[in-house]
């Protein structure tokens, strides 16, 4: 009955590190994203602001130790060696503290977030096109695929130099409203609008994006509440695991 249990627990221990080995690529792989994006809001922010970058390398990381935690969690289990076992279940305890961490950090910090995160789009805005490229190529493919138009409104745009200075209407393509006239314009630069009543978007990304964030909070807290279940169930596996090789171990031990 005892090696049953110990082979149940094993094999549920090994699985489940096979699952956190999937879970810190995915992770790795989402630091990647926002690393080498150059299409999204993700690429506007972290090509000026080094939280973002900082953020990347830290997800490349953990997302690095989790893939070989969960390697060794592995062979911990297989060959069930207790000293593994007990570094698995301390790294396990120690990942799932940092987590609470940063997202009690994040909460606090929601504020200061947003408003670096308003200065940010607000430089990208106003210099548009600039020597950025990346950033502006971003912008452009956020406003269109968003539909919408500056961070709070299409009077983000007001402050542009080129719109400012020009003696024509200039208005930016990215923000055209697909559903008004004229019927095909560029992805990227400045149109012209035979009014000042531009043809474009009159929402802000700002609500475009929240809205999509609160669309996809439950897959979002979900994945987040999954991970830290995993992670809990990898402790209690391996700790159990320890334990009942330890037992076994000890019967094994001649009495005199």
């Amino acid at each position: 009955m005892a090696k049953g249990c110990i082979a149940a627990t094993k094999y549920f221990l090994f699985l489940f590190n096979l699952i956190f080995f999937i879970f810190g690529a995915t992770i790795m792989g989402f630091g990647l994203w926002i690393l080498l994006d150059n299409q999204s809001l993700i690429a506007v922010l972290q090509d000026s602001s080094m939280v973002l970058k900082v953020v990347s390398y830290i997800l490349i990381g953990v997302g690095s130790f989790s893939m070989l935690l969960g390697f060794l969690g592995c062979l911990g289990a297989i060959y069930e060696i207790r000293c593994l076992l007990g570094l698995y279940f301390t790294c396990l305890l120690l990942i799932l503290l940092a987590q609470v961490a940063a997202a009690i950090l994040i909460y606090f910090q929601r504020d200061l977030l947003r408003k670096e995160a308003n200065e940010i789009v607000s430089q990208v805005v106003v210099n548009y096109p600039g020597q950025n490229k990346t950033a502006e190529q971003a912008w452009d493919y956020l406003q269109t695929t968003m539909q919408c138009c500056g961070w709070n409104g299409r009077l983000d745009w007001d402050a542009n130099h080129m719109i400012r200075n020009s003696s024509l209407e200039l208005y930016p393509c990215s923000c055209h409203n697909a559903s008004l006239p004229p019927p095909n314009v560029a992805d990227s630069g400045f149109c012209e609008a035979s009014s000042n009543d531009w043809p474009i978007y009159e929402t802000g990304c700002l609500e475009n994006v929240g809205s999509w964030l609160f669309t996809n909070y439950g897959i979002i807290l979900g994945i987040c509440l999954g991970v830290a279940v995993i992670e809990l169930l990898g402790m209690i596996l391996s700790m159990g695991l320890c334990k009942s090789v330890h037992q076994e171990d000890y019967t094994k031990v001649p009495k005199y």
